[in-house]
């Protein structure tokens, strides 16, 4: 077993991109069949959760659609684990101090900021695309790292731990822009019931007594409904109870080990004149649930219900948002895919990103306001800077919010930018990356050096 997780983990990554692909190419080839009315009539079906008067699923008086229900839904989820990874981050990780943070967090604000520019190049503020604006800002994680996982060993740590913290960097940024410019009649008793719902979470987290993640799912779904009804985009609630979900261990390691080896000095054991029996006693099964219990509480709510949520959405919740939004159509009124939109997306994300990223982190180092991570070379960075530009999810989603309610057309203009931009930013990345790294696998660089 061991083997095998050491075989499958270094794919884990590719497995979860693979999927989003297909997920991602089934969507465009049946918006394109004579399939695509079943398509397009199933992600218009009207989904209904209702008890009596009450309809869970419902936004502003009428009932969501099935795209809907994936965007404003299961997305939510997608948002509370960026929010939980984020949390995490800035606890123990990458963003747990100023020297660790600092160069990540410069390189995405170049990735963002030069794909802004390059975009409004293209397409002005004033003009029809320009709510676009912040398609070509996000990479994307899962996509990102499923490509430089294909170079297997031959990765220096400090790369897949860069190229993860300044795609983390990209997706704040991208919430913000979601929580700030995709709100509208913002409605005030919403937003205060969802305050209040956070409050009282929050405070049941700072007691062991009472933290209890079920509490926080359902809290959190109630949380999810009032932001739905706010006017303030639904999965900025994700992120929200993210950061009152608590971090600490109910139990700690060290008395949990006490607690454990207690519990195994005073275990029943079996006779020496009793048969051996698959059955337990009574006793045995009491002590074997109290470690459960104690195993339970020594790991953290965070980090449980990260884990928990990890194949969820990686397996679920984004290749269903891509087969529902990546429908790229070629043909009819709504197929004009070489327009302003395209052409701006796909050099954001292209050029944009690169330069971007390239650039600013280039002058950090050279200021020396950060040092070169160990085991960094500016031909790598090159070449994660290149993959930076794969910016699928959070870029679907942002085209869906500037142009799903409004334009068809600058719709899939978008989505023909995004497919393309981010399908020729991995392969050029990868290409250069694997051409400037050693053939054979590097040595392992401890986490605090990179």
């Amino acid at each position: 077993m061991a083997f095998l997780r050491r075989w499958y983990l270094p794919f884990k990554h590719i497995s979860a991109s693979v999927l989003l692909f297909v997920t991602a190419v089934a969507a465009a080839i049946l918006a394109n069949s004579p399939l695509a009315p079943c398509y397009h009539g199933f992600l218009a079906t009207e989904v209904c959760l209702q008890i009596g008067n009450f309809n869970l699923f419902s936004h502003g008086g009428h009932t969501m659609t099935v795209l809907q229900l994936i965007n404003d839904g299961f997305m939510a989820v997608f948002f509370l684990a960026v929010g939980l990874e984020i949390k995490r981050e800035l606890l123990v990780g990458e963003f747990s101090s100023f020297r660790k943070a600092c160069l990540p967090f410069i390189a995405a604000c170049g990735g963002m900021l030069v794909p802004v520019i390059i975009y409004a190049l293209v397409c002005p503020p004033d003009s029809p695309g320009g709510h676009g604006l912040a398609i070509p800002m996000a990479t994307d994680i899962a996509f990102s790292l499923g490509v430089l996982s294909l170079l297997g060993r031959r990765v220096p740590l400090c790369l897949k731990i860069f190229l993860t913290a300044f795609a983390v960097v990209d997706d704040i940024g991208g919430i913000l822009v979601i929580a700030v410019f995709y709100s509208s009649h913002v409605s005030v008793s919403y937003l205060l019931g969802a305050a209040l719902v956070f409050a009282v979470l929050y405070v049941l987290g700072a007691f062991p007594a009472t933290a209890r993640k079920s509490l926080f799912i359902a809290g959190g779904l109630i949380a999810w409904y009032l932001f739905l009804q706010s006017g303030i985009h639904s999965t900025i609630a994700g992120v929200i109870l993210a950061f009152v979900i608590p971090a600490h261990p109910r139990l700690g390691v060290g008395k949990y080990i006490e607690r454990i080896r207690r519990i195994i000095r005073t275990f029943p054991a079996m006779q020496p004149e009793e048969p051996a029996s698959i059955v337990l006693t009574n006793r045995q099964i009491a002590k074997l649930k109290r470690v459960e219990s104690a195993s339970g509480r020594v790991i953290s709510i965070l980090q449980s219900l990260e884990d928990n949520l990890h194949n969820t959405v990686s397996f679920i919740v984004l290749p269903l948002f891509a087969f529902a939004n990546a429908g790229l159509t070629l043909g009819g009124c709504s197929g004009e895919l070489f327009g302003d939109v395209a052409a701006g997306v796909a050099l954001g994300l292209v050029f944009g990103k690169f330069i971007g990223t390239f650039s600013f982190t280039w002058m950090a180092i050279k200021t020396k306001l950060v040092p070169m991570p160990a085991g960094m070379s500016w031909k790598n960075l090159a070449g994660v800077s290149l993959l930076g530009g794969i910016g699928f999810t959070v870029s679907l989603f942002i085209a869906n919010l500037s142009f799903g309610e409004t334009d068809p057309v600058l719709l899939n203009q978008a989505k023909a930018g995004i497919l393309g931009g981010s399908l020729l930013a991995g392969t050029l990345g990868f290409i250069v990356l694997s051409g400037v790294l050693p053939r054979a696998a590097v040595p392992a660089v401890p986490r605090s050096e990179a």
